[in-house]
Formats: C-alpha cells, sequence, structure tokens
C-alpha cells in the first residue's frame, strides 16, 4: 500500500498565499499518478487538481484554475499544490490521493488531510 501524509495546512487572509506538501512512502510513487481534493463543513468532497506520474499533464477545477498549481517532484516522492490569492471558499480540510480523475472513488488511496482556513 501507499501511505501519503499532507502538510502546510493553516490560517492565511483572503489574498494570501501557501503551499501545501504530500509526501509518500511504501509504493512505488514514480508510476502513481496524483490528485488533490477538498472537503468543506456540510459538503461533499470535491476535486482540486491532478497530475500525471510524469508531471507533465496536469488538470484544475474551475473555481481554483489560475490561483493554485500543482507540481510533483519524484525523486523525493512528493507532490505539491501551491495556492495563491486565496478566498474564504477555499477554506476546507484538503486531501492529497493516488489515481486520476474528478471523482473520489477514482482514487486508491488517500492521505489524512490537512486544514486550510482563509479569513479576513
Amino acid at each position: 500500500q501507499v501511505q501519503l501524509v499532507e502538510s502546510g495546512g493553516g490560517m492565511v487572509q483572503v489574498g494570501g498565499s501557501l503551499r501545501l506538501s504530500c509526501v509518500a512512502s511504501g509504493g512505488t510513487f514514480v508510476r502513481l499518478p496524483m490528485g488533490w481534493f477538498r472537503q468543506a463543513p456540510g459538503k461533499e468532497r470535491e476535486f482540486v487538481a491532478g497530475i500525471h506520474w510524469s508531471g507533465g499533464t496536469t488538470t484544475y477545477a474551475d473555481s481554483v484554475k489560475g490561483r493554485f498549481t500543482i507540481s510533483r517532484d519524484n525523486p523525493k516522492k512528493t507532490v505539491y499544490l501551491q495556492m495563491h490569492s486565496l478566498k474564504p471558499e477555499d477554506t476546507a480540510v484538503y486531501y492529497c490521493a493516488a489515481g486520476w480523475g474528478r471523482r473520489s472513488d477514482e482514487y486508491s488511496y488517500w492521505g489524512q488531510g490537512t486544514q486550510v482556513t482563509v479569513s479576513s
């Protein structure tokens, strides 16, 4: 199995930036496409961004396009989510996951999540 651990969450003011990290262990990370999801209280988990194993193909939810960037460093077994121009509606628990697609059931492995809170 693959173990995923997120870090980098916290509290930031509107318009600020954060970079989330997800470190993988226990599997062959370099062959796994990866994604980020988020879940706000009372809402379903939603897709944020995805990246192919090579890093050459990425996809984003419309709500974050132009503000968030997903990247990966395969030698470090790490996936990143760089977030800029943060809005209150970005407040959620952010999860990294192994898989490809825009639905939660298309991913096989999940991290435990990291809280992002955007306030003014």
